[in-house]
């Protein structure tokens, strides 16, 4: 049994002061209160490990053709931000070209037992989009393949389909009877068209305000119909670039505090290409050459940290990055900090500076 001492614990039922966190056999054995914490656990704060539902692509590395030793270097670049689980995703190409980077993310899930962040599954972002297609080559969006969609294999978690699409709601009802999560995005729906997609099933938005219609008081559009819609969560990229500050502030008091989910959308920014589509970082974000914004450069400890700076309740925006995609994932065993769950952790600074990771209770950054 090894133990934790943090000044604040982010559990379950809130905020704890000074606490003590048993662990045992990688969960969580117990929590004791403390009267204090001294030495370098006198300021951190333990938090539950975050779970990205979107991953590109980190830095250099292209999830799309990510191989080998590919995937321990995105192990390193994910646990420097304290993600301990995360969803591969692949952007819209032919359909025949899915195998390949599914069986390579199949392989890279099938690894031998080791201290790195769990693959939970892939997410397929397209080729099922709509008319808000974004930096998705144009060409390449197709009506949806039911029969595709049911012949997937069991690791793809999680779909983000076009709610306009005629088939959008039978689409729905058969992933989520597959036991997987499905995310309307990259769209231009009209409500009727969104309210039947989400009653069919779906319970995400992908990165809310971006490619989708938005808010306007005689007009209103998706992002209206996510933020108003208690069935649905809404994803959103807090970089700084993709939504303001205020629009921050705004989803979040409108989402309530288990709605709202953080993810990164990172792409591999430095390689300059994500998947066949080029890119460059201008501006504070990876760009197609015409402007387009195409994913993220941001770390997600950074997002929390933008989100906070934003005004808004760190314990709130912590629970966005861990808790809430955790429950949507159907994740059961981890996303909080309670006796019993599983010992993914993040000790932080009050700045909220990740400082050390735990995965299955075992110390993930070596040296911190």
């Amino acid at each position: 049994m090894s133990r934790l001492d943090a000044a604040r614990v982010l559990s379950s039922d809130g905020w704890l002061g000074p606490s003590r966190v048993w662990l045992a056999e990688g969960r969580i054995e117990s929590i004791e209160p403390l009267d204090g914490v001294t030495g370098a656990a006198g300021e951190r704060w333990l938090v539950p490990g975050f779970v990205d539902l979107q991953v590109n692509g980190i830095d250099d590395v292209d999830v799309s053709v990510a191989d080998g030793d590919d995937w321990a270097r995105l192990d390193d670049l994910l646990l420097a931000q304290g993600v301990t689980s995360w969803c591969p995703t692949l952007v819209t190409m032919p359909l025949d070209r899915f195998q390949r980077p599914l069986a390579r993310i199949a392989a890279a899930m099938q690894r031998p037992p080791a201290v790195r962040p769990t693959i939970v599954g892939a997410h397929l972002e397209g080729p099922f989009l709509g008319r808000a297609a974004g930096a998705h080559p144009v060409d390449q969006i197709v009506p949806i393949d039911l029969g595709w969609l049911a012949d997937l294999p069991a690791h793809v978690a999680l779909v983000t389909l076009g709610a306009e699409q005629p088939q959008a709601a039978a689409a729905a009802r058969l992933l989520a009877e597959a036991g997987r999560l499905v995310s309307i995005g990259h769209t231009h729906a009209d409500e009727a068209e969104f309210d039947a997609v989400v009653a069919a099933g779906a319970r995400l938005t992908t990165h809310l305000f971006n490619a989708m219609t938005g808010v306007h008081h005689r007009q209103p559009g998706v992002a209206t119909f996510a933020l108003t819609n208690p069935d649905v969560c809404a994803s959103i990229i807090a970089d700084g670039v993709h939504v303001h500050p205020r629009v921050l502030r705004l989803a979040f008091a409108a989402l309530g505090p288990g709605r709202a989910v953080l993810v990164t959308d990172a792409v591999a920014w430095r390689s300059g290409r994500v998947g066949s589509i080029g890119l460059e970082l201008r501006d504070g974000a990876p760009r197609l050459p015409d402007g387009t914004l195409a994913g993220s450069a941001v770390r997600m400890d950074e997002a929390v940290r933008t989100c906070v700076d934003a005004g808004i309740d760190p314990a709130v925006v912590l629970r966005a990055a861990s808790t809430t995609p955790a429950r949507l994932l159907g994740l059961t065993d981890r996303g909080r900090i309670a006796p019993g769950l599983r010992a993914d952790l993040v000790a932080v600074t009050p700045e909220l500076a990740v400082e050390q990771v735990w995965v299955a209770g075992e110390p993930a950054l070596p040296g911190r």
